[in-house]
């Protein structure tokens, strides 16, 4: 039987560029991953410099953005994870950003 488990080292990150429309992440074994902002709100919302400040944690298998309070999973991008934040908390969010 062959299995098609994920290694974990398949799944790191090592290059992240954003569009006015998506997140695109390049894999440590050459991969190229691209997802709509439209998945995750606080990306979609934030500026080109808020989406490009970011930093990969965890050997690459998790992206922080500190300056949109978002973080990601790439575990959980692969597997097709939206945000899981309710309209009311993005909504919160949007005003929050809105008075500064």
């Amino acid at each position: 039987m062959i299995s098609l488990a994920v290694k974990p080292e398949s799944i790191q990150v090592n290059q992240i560029k954003t569009t006015e429309t998506d997140l695109m992440l390049e894999f440590v074994d050459g991969r190229i991953l691209s997802v709509p902002l439209t998945w995750y709100p606080r990306l979609l919302h934030g500026t080109a410099v808020e989406r490009q400040t970011f930093e990969l944690l965890d050997e690459g298998r998790m992206i922080h953005w500190l300056l949109l309070d978002e973080d990601l999973t790439v575990a959980g991008i692969l597997s097709g994870a939206r945000s899981g934040k309710s309209q009311e908390s993005l909504q919160k969010w949007l005003s929050s950003r809105a008075v500064q």
